[in-house]
């Protein structure tokens, strides 16, 4: 489902993920990351962690992957000539809605929260730890 505007001129297409799905095979592999839409058939063979990876994920949203991964800049770059669209705007994540609300300032505060809770619990356990271990040394 293409996009054009009144002059006729194309611009940015939309898809969802239905139309998505129907493209997870090595002839014809589509993948979703970030809510954009990129037509991965001719990098498959060429993906440095093996096609098998790429195709686990064909037709299919794979951003949680590979942001677990940790893909380089470089990596991020040569994803672009494979973009092909982007998700309609009905089905894009709740997690880039977030990203995109924090960024107009209409953020609910959640998103701040996890940043702190990761060091904080090991902090504090640590501090547990270094309390009763003088305790125990002192006590001798």
């Amino acid at each position: 489902m293409a996009s054009e505007n009144d002059t006729g001129a194309s611009t940015v297409k939309y898809y969802t993920r239905a139309e998505v799905e129907k493209y997870n095979t090595a002839q014809s592999a589509w993948i979703i990351i970030h809510d954009k839409v990129y037509d991965v058939t001719n990098f498959v063979k060429q993906h440095p962690g093996g096609e098998e990876v790429v195709l686990e994920h064909a037709g299919k949203d794979g951003t949680e992957p590979f942001e677990d991964i940790g893909h380089s800049s470089d990596a991020r770059a040569m994803m672009e000539p494979y973009k092909i669209g982007e998700l309609v705007e009905e089905e894009r994540t709740k997690n880039n809605k977030k990203k995109q609300d924090s960024a107009n300032g209409t953020s609910n505060g959640d998103s701040s929260s996890g940043s702190w809770k990761s060091w904080l619990i090991p902090v504090l356990l640590g501090l547990l730890a270094t309390v009763v271990y003088r305790y125990f040394i002192s006590a001798h």
